[in-house]
C-alpha cells in the first residue's frame, strides 16, 4: 500500500476531517510518513472561508509539486467542494475530492502511486467523476479526476479525534456535528459542508470514553454549528442532554465546548457549567458585529442586546470565565458609526479575547453581491483597532487572575523552550507557565503569582503536584 502524508489547513472541523481520513487510511494498511517529500500520496485538506485561505492552498500545491514532482496530490476539503476546477488546473494534482466524496479517499489510495491508476469506485448517490484534461508543464495533456456531488445529500459525519500538532498531544478535539442550516450572508460554509448532521450520542460517548481510557484529561467538543447538535436526529437530542450524558457515563476530567452560537448559550447551559468543575468555564460566541443594522444584513439571528444579555448571565454566574468572540470587520456597507458601535460594545463588556477577521467576499454568497464594498485600506485600519482593543481586554483579564487558584493542564514543551518551565492551559483558557519540569497531560492546581508577556506565571500547589507525580 502507498505511503501518505496529510497537510491540514483551516478550522478545527477541517482538522477533524483530516484525522478521520488518517484513521481510515491506517486501518487499510496505508503508512503515514513524517513529511510530504517521503510520501507517495499527499492529501491536502483545504479551507475556503477567506480568499487568503484559497491562496494558501494553491501556494502549498505548487510547492509540493516543485519539491517532488513524483508525488501524487489529492486535494480535498471545502475549497475542493467550492471550486474543483481551479484546483484541478494546478500541476501535480491527481484528484480533487469535494467534501461530498471525502469518505471515499481511502479507496483512491488503492488506485494510485506506486500502483497504476485504476478505476475509482463512486457511491451511486453522488455525481459521476469526470476528468479535467489540462496541459501539463510541457504542453502534453494531463488528467485530474474531480469527484464532487451534491453536498446536501451527504449524511455521514467523519469522526476521529484531532490529537494536536507535533508539539502537543494533550487536548484532543472531537467533532460531533458538521454542516449548518443557517444562511449567514457572508458565509460559504453551508454550501461546502452541507446540512447540519450529528454524531449519535452513543457514538459520542464511546469516543469520549475511548479517549479517557487512553489517558487524556481534557477533551474539546467541536462542530460547525455545535448548538444545533442533535436537532437532525430521531428522536431529537438536545446538546445540553448530551453534555449530561457524557458527564454521567464517562470519567473525562475536563470537557471544553468550542465555538457555540450566542442564542444556544442558554441559562441552563451556563448553570450546568457553573455547577461542575468538569466543564471548562469557557464560552466562545461569534459576535461578528455589534451594529444591529449590520447584523440584519449578515442574516444573523440575534441583535446586540441579545448577545449582551448572554455575556451578562455568564459573568454573573462565572465571573472568571473566558468569553471570546469572532468579529468581522469591513462587511459591505459597514460605516464608521457601525464600526464604532462594535468597539464600544466590546470595550464595555468582559471579553477575554477576540478573533478578528477582515471581511472577504466569498463567491456564491449574498454578501458578495452587495453594494458599498468597504475599501481594503479601511478594513485593515478597522481590524488593527479591533485587535488593539482585544489585546487590552486580554491583558486586563490576565491581571485580574493574579492571586487566584486555578486548575491547569500541563502541555508539551516545544524543543526550543526552556526545559525548566512547563506550559499549561487554565480552565478559563489562559496560557500559564509553571517554573518546574513537569510531564504533559497533568491536571493540577496552581496559584497565579504574576503576568509575564501574554502568559500567567503560577506555582503548583504541593499536595496536588505530589498526587500528579504519583499518577
Amino acid at each position: 500500500m502507498p505511503t501518505f502524508y496529510i497537510e491540514q489547513f483551516g478550522c478545527r472541523a477541517t482538522q477533524a476531517d483530516g484525522a478521520a481520513i488518517e484513521r481510515q487510511l491506517r486501518e487499510q494498511g496505508c503508512q503515514l510518513v513524517s513529511g510530504a517529500q517521503a510520501a507517495d500520496v499527499v492529501v491536502l485538506n483545504t479551507c475556503t472561508v477567506t480568499a487568503a485561505a484559497d491562496t494558501q492552498a494553491r501556494d502549498a500545491i505548487r510547492k509540493l509539486q516543485a519539491a517532488n514532482p513524483a508525488t501524487r496530490i489529492i486535494v480535498t476539503g471545502c475549497y475542493a467542494q467550492r471550486a474543483p476546477e481551479e484546483l484541478a488546473a494546478l500541476p501535480g494534482v491527481s484528484f480533487v475530492v469535494g467534501n461530498s466524496h471525502k469518505p471515499q479517499i481511502p479507496n483512491l489510495l488503492r488506485s494510485i502511486a506506486p500502483f497504476p491508476l485504476l478505476s475509482v469506485p463512486v457511491a451511486a448517490q453522488h455525481a459521476t467523476p469526470h476528468l479535467a484534461r489540462l496541459p501539463d508543464s510541457e504542453g502534453s495533456p494531463a488528467q485530474a479526476i474531480i469527484l464532487t456531488g451534491d453536498i446536501f445529500d451527504l449524511t455521514e459525519v467523519l469522526v476521529a479525534p484531532v490529537l494536536g500538532g507535533e508539539g502537543n498531544h494533550t487536548r484532543p478535539t472531537l467533532k460531533i456535528q458538521d454542516g449548518c442550516n443557517a444562511r449567514c450572508s457572508f458565509c460559504v460554509i453551508p454550501f461546502v459542508r452541507g446540512k447540519s448532521r450529528s454524531l449519535p450520542p452513543g457514538k459520542v460517548v464511546a469516543e469520549v470514553q475511548r479517549l479517557a481510557d487512553s489517558g487524556y484529561r481534557e477533551i474539546v467538543l467541536s462542530g460547525i454549528n455545535l448548538g444545533a447538535y442533535g436537532r437532525d436526529l430521531t428522536p431529537r437530542v438536545a446538546f445540553l442532554d448530551l453534555l449530561h450524558r457524557i458527564l454521567d457515563e464517562t470519567p473525562v476530567e475536563r470537557l471544553r465546548v468550542s465555538s457555540i452560537e450566542p442564542l444556544d448559550v442558554t441559562l441552563s447551559l451556563i448553570d450546568l457549567i457553573a455547577s461542575t468543575g468538569r466543564l471548562a468555564p469557557h464560552f466562545h460566541m461569534p459576535l461578528q458585529s455589534a451594529s444591529d443594522r449590520i447584523l440584519a444584513a449578515m442574516h444573523r439571528w440575534y441583535r446586540a442586546e441579545h448577545y449582551a444579555r448572554r455575556v451578562e448571565l455568564i459573568h454573573e454566574r462565572l465571573p472568571h470565565a473566558a468569553i471570546g468572540a469572532d468579529v468581522i470587520t469591513g462587511f459591505p456597507g459597514e460605516t464608521e458609526t457601525d464600526h464604532a458601535a462594535t468597539l464600544r460594545f466590546i470595550e464595555k463588556r468582559p471579553f477575554t479575547y477576540l478573533h478578528v477577521f477582515s471581511y472577504s467576499p466569498r463567491p456564491g454568497t449574498k454578501a458578495a453581491a452587495l453594494p458599498n464594498q468597504v475599501p481594503g485600506g479601511v478594513i485593515k485600519r478597522r481590524a488593527r483597532e479591533l485587535r488593539a482593543l482585544a489585546e487590552t481586554k486580554s491583558a486586563e483579564f490576565r491581571v485580574s487572575q493574579i492571586g487566584r487558584t486555578v486548575r491547569v493542564l500541563t502541555l508539551r514543551r516545544d524543543p526550543e523552550d526552556d526545559p525548566s518551565f512547563t506550559p499549561a492551559l487554565s480552565e478559563n483558557y489562559l496560557s500559564v507557565q509553571l517554573p518546574l519540569a513537569l510531564a504533559p497531560n497533568r491536571l493540577l492546581t496552581a496559584f497565579i503569582t504574576h503576568t509575564e508577556g501574554k502568559n500567567l506565571c503560577a506555582l503548583p500547589l504541593e499536595p496536588v503536584l505530589a498526587a500528579s507525580a504519583r499518577g
